[in-house]
């Protein structure tokens, strides 16, 4: 015997088209702002398939998105958030989309339910629950997508703003700027590394004339990196040392003994070159 057709399904498939016309017209007309941003000609084919899976779920007399049932539709709400959270869409446009649902939802529950008060109470109520968690859903998803693009963008300012520089052959610079905490000094350990063998370089320069201030875990941080690059066979000059920097180190009692260091980069390259067997002077005139 064919289950009898519930409400929620009856007004999400009857003339779906017509349902999706209506929804998009209204989120327009209510000042909804994500239409260039979302995709525009793409976004009724979302709306489209939002709708017909909407209608799928809804067959069952109590839909469920967290059940067996629901992973088509999460899975299409977890592309629309992840879409619109790399398009630059706030999570506000992107919860309003899914609420918006609500009004041709209501609207088609009331021209058919007009005559029967109580069952409209109910499945207006059945409705509402149904819409909320789909826009519980897609805002959480949409937060994690944030998150996941900011992380992204994160590490790669960070490898942008630790720069491994051949400044002569078997020279390498690194010219840091900012703070220096675990996470970047990771970055930075493996960068220069790595650039340390694949050029053959024996000589590196961290230079911390950007680092605004050297305590003992910044200091930690250097006599690591300095250590791992030691194990290589390279040896290491830290540059940038300023006067204020030099007071912090002696106050906070922070042992260098066996690193050189130097007051400014160009330094540190004239005692790199002079290790290295090179010799710089003017053209005679």
């Amino acid at each position: 015997m064919k289950a009898e057709q519930t409400q929620l399904n009856r007004a999400f498939t009857d003339n779906r088209k017509a349902f999706v016309d209506e929804w998009l017209a209204n989120l327009a007309g209510g000042g909804w702002d994500g239409g260039a941003q979302s995709g525009g000609e793409d976004l009724a084919e979302r709306a489209g398939e939002m709708v017909q899976l909407l209608g799928d779920l809804s067959r069952s007399a109590s839909p469920d998105i967290a059940g067996a049932d629901g992973a088509a539709l999460r899975q299409n709400l977890e592309t629309l958030s992840k879409t619109f959270a790399a398009r630059g869409l706030t999570s506000s446009q992107t919860a309003a989309f899914v609420f918006s649902l609500k009004k041709p939802l209501f609207a088609r529950l009331r021209a058919n339910l007009q005559s029967d008060g109580a069952a409209l109470a109910s499945e207006i109520w059945k409705a509402t629950e149904f819409i909320d968690a789909l826009g519980l859903h897609t805002v959480a998803t949409y937060q994690k997508s944030r998150e996941e693009i900011i992380r992204r963008q994160q590490e790669e300012m960070l490898e942008l703003s630790t720069p491994v520089v051949k400044l002569w052959d078997g020279v390498l610079a690194l010219p840091m700027i900012g703070t220096l905490d675990s996470s970047r000094t990771q970055v930075v350990m493996e960068s220069l590394l790595q650039r340390i063998v694949e050029t053959g370089s024996e000589i590196a320069i961290i230079d911390i004339t950007g680092v605004p201030t050297v305590d003992t875990l910044v200091a930690q941080h250097l006599l690591k990196t300095v250590t791992a690059i030691r194990l290589l066979g390279a040896d290491c000059i830290i540059s940038g040392i300023r006067p204020q920097i030099a007071q912090t180190i002696v106050h906070l009692g922070i042992d260098l003994e066996g690193i050189t260091t130097k007051a400014s980069l160009a330094d540190a390259l004239a005692l790199a070159l002079k290790q290295s067997g090179f010799t710089v002077s003017r053209p005679k005139a």
